[in-house]
C-alpha cells in the first residue's frame, strides 16, 4: 500500500433529494476538502419511502421549517434555495437509481448537486423520469441508456441494498456525513468541523500504517 493510498479518507454522505440541509451541506464539504485527498460517495436515504406520503408546500409543515431554519440558514450561507412548488414533493426512488447509473459511469460526484439544484433552485419535479434523464443529457450521459435502465430497474437492487447498507450504519436524519469510517456529523456541518475529521482520520491512518509497517517489516 502506498502512501497516497494510505492518506486519502473516506466520506460517505447520507442524504435525500427533498432535504434542503442537504443541499446546503454541500458547500462545507468542498470547501473543506477541496485541498484534501479525499474520496467523497453520496448515500442513499429515502425520507419517506413509499407509499409513506410526501409533504405538501402549501400544508404548514414546510413552509413554517423553511421560514424557522432553512431560509436563515442559507442566508447565513450564501445559498440561493428556495422551496419549491412541486406537490406533494416527489419520491426520490428513481432518482437516486439514476444516482447509480452515474455512478457507473462516472458521475456520480456531478449528479447529485445536480439532482439537489434541480429541485431547489429549478423547481423541477425530479420524480419524473423525464427531468431526470435531462439531467443525465446535461452530465454527458447516454440518455436513451439511462431511461432504459431506469425504466427496466436495472439498480433497484443496487439501491436496496445502498438502503440496507444506510439501515447497517443507523442513519436516521439527513445529512448524516460519516469520515474515516469512525468520525459522524449529523446535520449541516461547517467546514472547519470537516476538516478537523479528515485530518483526524489521516492522522489515524498514518499510525495504522506505521503500526502494520512495523509488524510487516514495510
Amino acid at each position: 500500500m502506498t502512501d497516497t493510498e494510505t492518506s486519502k479518507v473516506g466520506i460517505k454522505v447520507w442524504s435525500d433529494y427533498v432535504c434542503p440541509f442537504c443541499m446546503l451541506a454541500e458547500g462545507p464539504l468542498h470547501e473543506a476538502t477541496h485541498d484534501l485527498d479525499v474520496e467523497v460517495e453520496w448515500m442513499p436515504y429515502e425520507l419517506r419511502p413509499y407509499p409513506t406520503p410526501t409533504l405538501r408546500p402549501e400544508d404548514e409543515y414546510l413552509p413554517a421549517i423553511w421560514e424557522r431554519s432553512v431560509y436563515p440558514m442559507a442566508r447565513r450561507m450564501g445559498v440561493d434555495i428556495t422551496l419549491p412548488t412541486v406537490s406533494p414533493q416527489p419520491y426520490t426512488r428513481l432518482a437516486f437509481e439514476g444516482y447509480q447509473y452515474a455512478a457507473e459511469h462516472g458521475k456520480a460526484a456531478e449528479y447529485t448537486p445536480r439532482v439537489l439544484r434541480a429541485f431547489f433552485q429549478e423547481n423541477r419535479d425530479i420524480g419524473q423520469l423525464d427531468v431526470l434523464a435531462d439531467i443525465a443529457s446535461e452530465l454527458s450521459l447516454d440518455k436513451a441508456g439511462f431511461i432504459k435502465a431506469l425504466e427496466s430497474g436495472t439498480y433497484t437492487e443496487t439501491h436496496q441494498e445502498a438502503l440496507r447498507t444506510a439501515e447497517a450504519h443507523r442513519i436516521s436524519v439527513v445529512p448524516t456525513i460519516i469520515i474515516g469510517g469512525r468520525h459522524r456529523i449529523e446535520g449541516v456541518p461547517t467546514a472547519a468541523q470537516i476538516r478537523k475529521a479528515v485530518l483526524d482520520a489521516q492522522a489515524e491512518q498514518a499510525v495504522a500504517q506505521g503500526a502494520a509497517c512495523g509488524i510487516d517489516g514495510c
